[in-house]
């Protein structure tokens, strides 16, 4: 099998045609040429568009390059979650939720409760979600979780919610598919917002939808085409083009966060210091076995003592932006309590290592944790 940063430069694009560019511009259609019966790879916007086939196509090599893949696209990582979810569930089912996922996910809770879904959680730690399986119709799996990077069994979990009937997605979005591969671990979906790493660049809303089931992959994308939730050519095109560097970055992010990690754990303010790279991290040991070798993501979170400390800490960086994304080229941080929906304290931080030097970084962040500790030079 080729390198990932052989893969990642050519995939998803079309056979060599003289005089046409390696990767085609993006295709501004709302609807097609169409004679006679309504047939064709392309008859209207919203079903279909040659920029989002070439997409797909490369982020399904990703996903799963030993075996054929389906990958559907979208406008966003909530409308790909919203897809499988909402496509796959009916009044009277049960879905298990991670109780430490995405802060959304309390809302999309109360939606499925609302058409008589039956919601189960449990935490993604010590595979917790094994306890409120039976009877499921679809387990819901986000590992390393967001913001506190726990990390679950994804091969034992698949193999019991099989076992009992229900299908099994795995939120890949902080692994990237070059860190971990869902549908290898034995999952049915690979779900991801493509608006972190797999873009990288911060100026891109996107989501999709691996499967290597063709039945599932039409279901989701019957649903993509009946609620819109469409991505734009645009934000299509510049998906593929950053898809280019996805390895280059990852390595360095991957790398970047381990020595954060690092240098944060010798810090006596810093506490609940979590990255699954760190030999120390409670999930270091499954996540080596599951994850790839220096590919353990870009997130580092930890706490500091309290909210004004965390604020005069931000405030002090000058590498990093306060942003409240992750996985892009530029490193962010962001208080997380700030938004509420997620069970942090009011000083915790979710760091995402960009691109930069790591010693640099590391030395921009010590250096803000010695002003934060104390206040009267921040004031």
């Amino acid at each position: 099998m080729t390198g990932d940063g052989t893969r990642v430069v050519r995939a998803g694009l079309p056979e060599p045609a003289a005089y046409e560019p390696t990767l085609p511009g993006p295709v501004f259609a709302a609807h097609f040429h169409l004679p006679g019966d309504a047939v064709g790879p392309y008859t209207y916007g919203r079903d279909a568009n040659p920029t989002w086939t070439r997409l797909e196509q490369a982020i399904g090599e990703l996903e799963s390059p030993d075996e054929s893949a389906h990958t559907v696209a979208f406008a966003s990582g909530m409308a790909a979650i919203s897809a499988v979810l909402f496509s796959q569930l009916r009044a009277g089912d049960a879905v298990v939720l991670p109780s430490d996922g995405y802060q959304l996910l309390p809302a999309v809770r109360s939606r499925l409760e609302s058409y008589g879904i039956e919601v189960r959680t449990a935490p993604t730690a010590q595979d917790a979600q094994l306890e409120v399986l039976d009877g499921a119709r679809l387990l819901w799996i986000e590992t390393p979780s967001n913001p506190g990077l726990d990390v679950c069994d994804i091969r034992r979990l698949a193999k019991a919610a099989h076992r009992v009937g229900a299908l099994v997605a795995v939120d890949n979005t902080l692994a990237t598919p070059l860190g971990q591969r869902p549908l290898d671990l034995g999952a049915d979906f690979s779900v991801a917002s493509g608006t972190k790493a797999l873009t990288g660049h911060g100026d891109v809303l996107l989501g999709y939808v691996s499967t290597r089931d063709a039945a599932l992959a039409d279901s989701v994308r019957l649903w993509r085409k009946t609620v819109g939730a469409i991505p734009g050519p645009m934000e299509s095109w510049l998906a593929h083009r950053s898809l280019a560097t996805l390895a280059l970055r990852v390595r360095q992010q991957s790398a970047g966060a381990s020595a954060l990690a690092a240098a944060l754990a010798d810090r006596p303010e810093v506490t609940g210091l979590r990255h699954p790279g760190l030999p120390s991290d409670p999930s270091h040991e499954l996540a080596a076995r599951q994850m790839r070798p220096g590919h353990f993501g870009s997130v580092v979170s930890f706490a500091l003592p309290d909210k004004a400390r965390a604020e005069r800490f931000l405030s002090a960086l000058t590498l990093v932006d306060d942003a409240t994304s992750f996985g892009g080229v530029r490193s962010s941080a962001e208080r997380r309590a700030r938004w509420g929906g997620d069970a942090v304290s009011e000083g915790f931080i979710r760091f995402s290592v960009g691109v930069e030097e790591p010693a640099d970084l590391v030395a921009d962040v010590l250096r803000a944790l010695d002003l934060a500790a104390d206040d009267t030079a921040a004031n």
